[in-house]
């Protein structure tokens, strides 16, 4: 068993730190929000004061905070993780961020004699708690080796899919997927209510065919109940599709699609429905098409 830093206790933080503790890791929590860490202690788990009192004695250490900013200060600030944290330490980057910051962050790491991989999630609140999260591992060979028993805990799809930076790439495309999927639901739900449409009765036929997918299993039920409890924030979302458009326009790839459906997100944002849940994108949908909330001209 191994003795592991987790910092940022979120909404998806929280669940993973508890998944390890229970599965017997001596888990140690850090959250820049006091507060945040009962489940864990209830898990078993431990609080610390500071990103130095967790990590000075961690075999581990794993990070999910919002953004490249974020994770940058909890890596390399003064009280942060390179300067307290012993060499040859594995660090694992749940957090999504840009691709280019990982591999400088990756490089660092080696440099202080540490191990630094990316492993972004998929999957959302739910798959956080219910340890189904799909991993998308950036790191050498043999990192990703010590890290993937502790990845099994906390994920069901586990893939490592290249070098350091990899693992966001391919979440940068996996937020672009979503976003997309979502939009259209949000658009077929707002169509189909506008002629009388049973909603129930077609999000099920809809979901056998070939429009179902996860996003529609999901985020149709909280579209339809008018839930926008976030799972995963819309501000959240808007950050990652910044970060598919950049890197996009930096390799010289074309993605007109994306570009709208990250301008919806952004029109979302400006409409203050930041902290609402993703599916919340109805809502903008709606403003769109003239329509009050549930849909009412």
């Amino acid at each position: 068993m191994s003795t592991i830093a987790f910092i940022g206790l979120g909404i998806m933080g929280s669940p993973m730190a508890c998944h390890l503790a229970r599965a017997g890791h001596s888990v140690i929590g850090y959250n820049r929000s006091p507060g945040r860490a009962a489940e864990l202690i209830d898990a078993g788990g431990t609080e610390a004061e500071s990103i130095a009192d967790a990590v000075q004695n961690a075999d581990v250490v794993a990070v999910m905070v919002p953004d490249s900013p974020d994770v940058q200060n909890v890596l390399l600030s003064e009280g942060g993780v390179f300067a307290h944290t012993r060499p040859s330490t594995l660090v694992i980057d749940f957090s999504s961020i840009r691709p280019d910051v990982t591999a400088e962050l990756a490089t660092q790491a080696s440099q202080r004699g540490l191990r630094l991989i990316d492993a972004p999630v998929s999957g959302g609140e739910p798959g956080a708690r219910n340890a189904t999260l799909s991993i998308m591992v950036g790191a050498a060979d043999d990192d990703f080796a010590a890290a993937k028993p502790l990845l099994e805990i906390v994920g069901k799809t586990i893939v490592h899919v290249g070098p350091n930076g990899a693992g966001q790439t391919v979440k940068a495309a996996n937020q672009l997927i979503v976003a997309g999927n979502i939009e259209l639901l949000a658009e077929a739900i707002t169509f189909l209510r506008a002629y009388g449409v049973d909603l129930d009765a077609a999000v099920k036929v809809l979901g056998g065919g070939l429009a179902g997918s996860a996003v529609l299993d999901q985020k149709a039920p909280k579209m339809l109940a008018r839930n926008f409890d976030p799972g995963f924030r819309i501000e959240l979302h808007h950050k990652d599709l910044g970060i598919v458009t950049s890197a996009a326009r930096e390799a010289g790839v074309v993605i007109p699609l994306g570009a709208v459906v990250a301008q919806l997100m952004a029109s979302a944002l400006a409409n203050g429905d930041g902290s609402l849940d993703h599916s919340g994108l109805l809502r903008g949908v709606e403003r769109l098409s003239g329509q009050k909330e549930g849909g009412i001209q």
